[in-house]
């Protein structure tokens, strides 16, 4: 049997001595502070954690292949500096029958070392076409370790505690909840309104396959749809904060089909929520087949951003009125998600206030 010491890989991207990889990763060509670009950051996780995952998957079936199912959540703890190397150390914290979780921390070495962000991924075991495409059953890690057995039980609190979020998402308005809307939608009726709306705090934007955003045959590489998704996303913040927005979190990422080459894609952003320095984008993809006959929603984001000036403090942001019925569900799902999430990572990272 395999420890999860024995999965573990680690990669590093030299930007202290690489300039033009430096570049690349660069939001602008100016000396400020959380220039990192996160959407390639996103992309990179997401391949490491396909390696990863698959190494363990190919010792009982060389020939499957893996796919992500789910970014469980990133949380950005410090804010990344582009001129310092940035290392990445992924190993499988837990396996369940055909699917299992990937941790990845990131940080800067150095004395001391900066933890920039944790990051769990669910990846699930594939083998077959896409016609015919089948879970593959593996076999546990070896759990001999105590530390390896608390990782493994905080992985299937995250799966529990999800399935319990989800089922949350659910529930009506609490009596908190309805006198919240119902402020947020009188303040509306005043004769001196002049408040942003969500319906106007949108962007979209348009896309085919091509050959090289492929990753395995005939299917398109999740990281890149991820990487585009946040980008529009990071755009979309811009209508709602006024100063400058920096990622803080990836409250969530789902994968809920596959994305095959001449696919028409179409990606929509919205401000959902606001609150104090932080904004909520909610983002989905929605794949359309080349003869137009299939549609499908392929993923659906949720990112959170903080407001701040070019010293990284704080600024606020102006609150988001939602109007239709859709968009009240999309506002109290953002709120949920967000108080659930402070109240598990508020002390966790310096960018939440």
């Amino acid at each position: 049997m395999t420890t999860p010491k024995g999965t573990s890989v680690i990669r590093t991207l030299p930007f202290g001595s690489d300039a033009a990889l430096r570049r690349r990763y660069m939001v602008v060509d100016e000396p400020i502070q959380a220039n990192l670009r996160f959407g390639r950051i996103l992309e990179f996780l997401d391949k490491l954690a396909e390696e990863t995952a698959l190494a363990y998957v190919h010792k009982v079936a060389p020939e499957a292949r893996v796919v992500t199912a789910a970014i469980d959540n990133i949380l950005v703890r410090h804010p990344g500096d582009v001129t310092r190397d940035l290392v990445f150390h992924a190993r499988i914290n837990y396996v369940g029958k055909t699917s299992m979780e990937v941790g990845i921390r990131v940080e800067h070495p150095g004395d001391p070392t900066v933890h920039v962000a944790s990051c769990y991924f669910t990846m699930v075991a594939r083998e077959g076409d896409r016609e015919k495409t089948r879970g593959v059953e593996l076999p546990p890690l070896d759990l001999a370790d105590e530390n390896d057995r608390h990782r493994a039980e905080k992985a299937k609190e995250r799966r529990e505690a999800y399935r319990r979020h989800l089922a949350a998402m659910q529930e009506p308005p609490s009596r908190e909840e309805y006198e919240m809307l119902r402020r947020l939608h009188l303040a509306q009726e005043e004769p001196d309104f002049k408040g942003l709306l969500a319906g106007s705090l949108v962007t979209e934007g348009w896309e085919r396959m091509y050959p090289e955003q492929e990753n395995v045959p005939k299917t398109i590489f999740g990281g890149y749809l991820v990487r585009r998704a946040y980008e529009l996303s990071a755009i979309c913040t811009e209508l709602a904060a006024p100063d400058r927005p920096v990622i803080a979190a990836v409250n969530r990422i789902n994968f809920h089909y596959p994305v095959h080459l001449d696919d028409k894609l179409h990606y929509v952003s919205r401000v959902v929520f606001t609150e104090g320095n932080t904004v909520c984008v909610e983002a989905g993809i929605e794949r359309i087949s080349r003869d137009r006959t299939t549609k499908a929603l392929s993923n659906t984001c949720l990112f959170t951003f903080v407001n701040v000036d070019r010293e990284m403090a704080h600024r606020p942001v102006a609150e988001v009125y939602p109007v239709t019925y859709a968009e009240d569900t999309r506002y109290l799902q953002a709120y949920r998600s967000h108080q659930e999430f402070l109240s598990h990572h508020y002390a966790d990272s310096e960018l939440l206030e």
